[in-house]
């Protein structure tokens, strides 16, 4: 998983949004579905189609492989891909997507599993290319509901998976099996082997699948690494085998295919992180990933070349080298890592602080010591802070204030800018290139990351000398089939592929209308109006009295105010005659009517609850 894939910090809303019509305010069980900015659907909602509510029948499917992605194909993160042949189902990766900034209260997001209700038996396993939240994320929340299907990984995948856990102890106990390059197993009528791959975390696979259709490829997470730093080097003799086996259908992740050239090799950036450890005069702070754990070993070995205490902060980068360490993926001498409370007892040119943060995240460590939060860590003159990561797209303006709070401290700044200090995970165009010409498959679809990296992918290859027409961009929930002939093709049948968000307190598939309604909150506030009438005329009694919440300031708007309350008598008034009250028609008549009245007086929508009391 690369800088991308992994902040959860929102990026900052843009401004210039055009203004939208006025409309009706129905409740959260009424109201239509709501239109993101410039007219697009926010990408909660279904992405530009519904399911089909016809699949194709058995004897349609027979002697058919499908392939149904479920999430990643057209956004950072969610990644998970189905195949299927007759009776027999297997995941790979089972992953998550932190939230965009148009999902507010949510956690994340987790593949829709709907098309596996009733198929669970047919289940055989669940493939985990790496240890990474947008592959792993899932897990919890999707394996105990598709019949505990046993979860094959690396060993610090599974370790990764195993510590997670322990927050959802509730949802049951997964069944995991360790596998390696070595690996070969039997699903159901599927045989899987693997090959090592270089990405930002170790233990990461590629995935060999001999199907009744011919051999399928999923490259997971990669770079073309020939020198990497504390990892198992990258298969490239398989690789290289693939080409001379036939394999009719690769699936290669695009995260970067958007960059020309090739990747940063890790031992390329190790120079230069040495070269850091020689000119500071202070404490060094280095924000990073806490996936990144070859990082993570670089530190750690350049520390003790350089006589430095080690101090880790951060709850994710405690636990990732805690298991990184008991598997032997992180070596530190007994004496290199120490508390933060005995920082006290060395000079400042002996500590290296490592901690979670660089993308400027609200509450994250480094931010916290910015902000003078931090129980035991503040910034001190001389001090030399290291951004070990690029900015994620949407978090520069946060980076970017977190980076000015840190020259305020007294403390020098740098970046990925400034000095090669970071290598991604993900293969750049040539890699991608050279990658499909050692693996020569006939037909490519590429995976992992929004619509455009695809594209980018297709353009890169074409030109490279691969076929156009056998390059297949697809969308979340649409089914490709692939016979034995080798023929693929990407059908008109779709799965539900919409989001399913957990929100703070787990609650799975949080309706989209809630989302929504939360989001015209933030955006454009609430008023309430409460309203008493007679209950046997319906009449108005007294003045009503309205309370608004990120719409208006009331104090400086109280012209709007006595607007509005002629507005809600005018609305009480006018109608029929009736011999009673009718609490839902006011109500709705309310909302109706003051949703089109505050467009028109200041162009801003805000969500309306009228609250009527019969007396």
């Amino acid at each position: 998983m690369t800088q991308q894939k992994q902040s959860r910090e929102p990026g900052s809303r843009p401004v210039g949004q055009p203004h939208r019509g006025p409309r009706h305010h129905g409740s959260a069980q009424q109201g239509g579905r709501h239109r993101g900015r410039h007219g697009q659907k926010p990408s909660y909602a279904p992405r530009g189609f519904k399911p089909t509510s016809q699949k194709n029948t058995p004897a349609q499917n027979a002697g058919k492989l499908r392939i149904i992605p479920l999430g990643g194909m057209e956004e950072v993160g969610r990644n998970s891909i189905l195949l299927e042949y007759g009776n027999d189902i297997i995941m790979i990766d089972c992953g998550l997507q932190f939230p965009e900034e148009d999902m507010p209260g949510i956690d994340y997001v987790i593949p829709n599993i709907s098309y596996l209700k009733g198929k669970e038996k047919n289940v055989r396993g669940v493939l985990i290319t790496h240890g990474h939240y947008d592959h792993i994320g899932g897990i919890p929340h999707i394996v105990p509901k598709i019949g505990n299907p046993i979860v094959y990984g690396t060993d610090l995948t599974l370790g990764i998976i195993k510590k997670r856990q322990d927050d959802f102890q509730a949802l049951g106990t997964p069944r995991l099996q360790i596998v390696t390059n070595k690996t070969k197993l039997k699903l159901g009528v599927f045989k899987v082997e693997f090959f090592g791959v270089s990405h930002n975390i170790p233990g990461s696979l590629g995935i060999i699948i001999d199907t009744p259709v011919g051999k399928i490829v999923h490259t997971g997470d990669f770079k073309l690494d020939r020198n990497p730093v504390g990892d198992r080097p990258m298969d490239f003799a398989r690789i290289n085998q693939l080409g001379n086996e036939n394999v009719v259908f690769c699936m290669a992740d695009s995260t970067n295919a958007s960059r020309p050239g090739r990747q940063f090799s890790e031992q390329e950036i190790q120079g230069n992180l040495e070269d850091l450890f020689k000119q500071a005069k202070g404490r060094m702070i280095i924000g990073t990933f806490a996936s990144l754990i070859a990082r993570l070993q670089q530190i750690i070995w350049f520390a003790e070349k350089y006589n430095r205490k080690v101090v880790v902060e951060g709850y994710s980068m405690k636990t990732n080298i805690e298991i990184a360490k008991e598997l032997g993926y992180i070596k530190a001498k007994k004496d290199t890592l120490i508390d933060v409370k005995a920082m006290k007892n060395y000079p400042a040119n002996r500590i290296t602080i490592i901690c979670t943060g660089a993308q400027g995240e609200g509450r994250a460590v480094l931010m916290r010591i910015a902000n003078r939060e931090h129980k035991f860590i503040k910034i001190e003159k001389g001090d030399t802070v290291i951004f070990s990561s690029s900015v994620v797209p949407g978090n520069e303006r946060s980076v970017q204030r977190l980076t000015d709070s840190l020259y305020r401290e007294g403390a020098e700044v740098i970046n990925y800018r400034l000095m090669d200090i970071h290598a991604g995970g993900h293969a750049l165009q040539e890699d991608l290139i050279e990658f499909n010409k050692m693996v020569r498959p006939k037909w490519l679809m590429p995976v992992e990351g929004n619509h455009s990296f695809h594209h980018h992918h297709k353009k890169a290859v074409v030109q490279a000398g691969f076929p156009e027409k056998n390059v297949l961009i697809v969308d979340n929930g649409q089914v490709v089939t692939l016979d034995k002939g080798g023929n693929a093709l990407i059908t008109k049948e779709r799965v539900d592929a919409d989001y399913v968000f957990i929100d703070g307190l787990g609650i799975e598939n949080l309706d989209a209308v809630v989302v929504r309604d939360r989001r015209e909150l933030a955006d454009e506030g609430m008023v309430v109006i409460i309203v008493r009438i007679q209950g046997k005329t319906g009449k108005l009694i007294g003045r009503p009295d309205i309370i608004t919440r990120g719409f208006i300031y009331v104090k400086e708007s109280r012209k709007l105010m006595d607007e509005t309350i002629k507005e809600v008598k005018r609305i009480t008034s006018d109608r029929e005659p009736r011999s009673s009250a009718n609490d839902r028609y006011i109500r709705d008549n309310l909302r109706d009517e003051l949703g089109k009245f505050f467009f028109k007086k200041t162009e801003r929508r805000p969500m309306i609850l009228p609250v009527v009391i019969e007396v």
